[in-house]
């Protein structure tokens, strides 16, 4: 007998405002909790030292997950002058230190050298693997190893504040794999100083920002109120959301039901669409599939399995 799922069908996103000093798990545990769904993940991991936009996946949208942690993010971040850590925040020990601070001017023009494509190592404290393990478990056993650069992708780097000679205030646009902690940690190294993240907060995950992001202490209130569970499913956004920039695509119910039997259509008659590369199809309302269009052929590659 095939063993059933606990929890209820929940299906879409919640853009979660994740308090500081809870993990991206811990966030996505309790959310799940209050939701009693069955399934739940989240796009792209915060550390517990920084807070804000947390997209959270329940059900079939876990699916557009990677499209969600393949968008531009943005963050606003504090580098603290003076000191470099282990882990590259405030958390770690201080590994060095520095009595050189930096003016403004300096850092601006310290900052355009890290638009662009360019080649970052990440933190020692990471999830990237060394040969089958973690990095962060072989910093906390103190052994001996090497982080490769990887390249990454900066499109924006702005001072925000100078709140003091000690600290920095930075908002930045950047892409996928990029960690803000080495950002600061290699800032502080370009300026002749040394520098770490004291504070972090992501204001952007793709389609998702602060506009719609919903505290923890909010959706607690929520649950327990009169409103329950209907509250905070009026709370979450479709399963497409995730999906910006790619195009939407109206099929037939006859061809919904092909995709959905993960079988290709045509795209026919004189108001066929003309479209190449990704898409997904949009039924009575609700999405079928995601596919790729190529000679006016749909050939689905992921289907979804939601009612109306």
């Amino acid at each position: 007998m095939a063993r059933q799922r606990k929890g209820l069908p929940v299906h879409g996103w919640l853009v979660l405002d994740k308090p500081q000093g809870m993990t991206s798990t811990g966030a996505v545990g309790r959310v799940k909790h209050l939701y009693q769904a069955a399934k739940a993940g989240h796009a792209g991991t915060l550390d517990p030292l920084a807070s804000g936009i947390l997209p959270i996946a329940f059900g079939e949208a876990t699916k557009t997950v990677p499209f969600a942690v393949d968008g531009a993010k943005q963050y606003r971040f504090t580098v603290r002058f003076g000191a470099e850590t282990d882990t590259d925040d405030a958390e770690g020990k201080v590994t060095g230190t520095s009595d050189k601070r930096p003016a403004r001017p300096e850092i601006e023009a310290a900052l355009a050298r890290f638009v662009g494509a360019i080649q970052q190592v990440p933190p020692r404290y990471s999830a990237v693997k060394v040969a089958g393990a973690r990095a962060y478990d072989l910093a906390r056993d103190e052994q001996d190893f090497e982080l490769a650069p990887r390249e990454v992708v900066i499109a924006t780097l702005n001072v925000v504040d100078m709140p003091d000679r000690d600290h920095c205030v930075i908002e930045a646009e950047c892409g996928k794999g990029t960690y803000v902690r080495a950002l600061a940690r290699d800032l502080g190294r370009a300026l002749g100083s040394a520098g770490h993240v004291s504070a972090l907060r992501r204001t952007r995950v793709g389609g998702f920002d602060e506009g719609s992001a919903i505290p923890l202490p909010k959706l607690e209130e929520l649950a327990a109120g009169a409103g329950g569970r209907e509250a905070l499913l009026g709370l979450l956004a479709p399963v497409e959301t995730a999906l910006v920039g790619i195009p939407a695509l109206i099929v037939s119910a006859s061809d919904a039901a092909r995709l959905k039997q993960g079988q290709p259509v045509l795209l026919r008659g004189r108001d066929a669409p003309i479209l190449t590369g990704p898409v997904y199809a949009v039924s009575r309302g609700t999405i079928v599939a995601l596919g790729e269009v190529s000679q006016g052929e749909l050939k689905p590659y992921r289907i979804f399995n939601l009612s109306r």
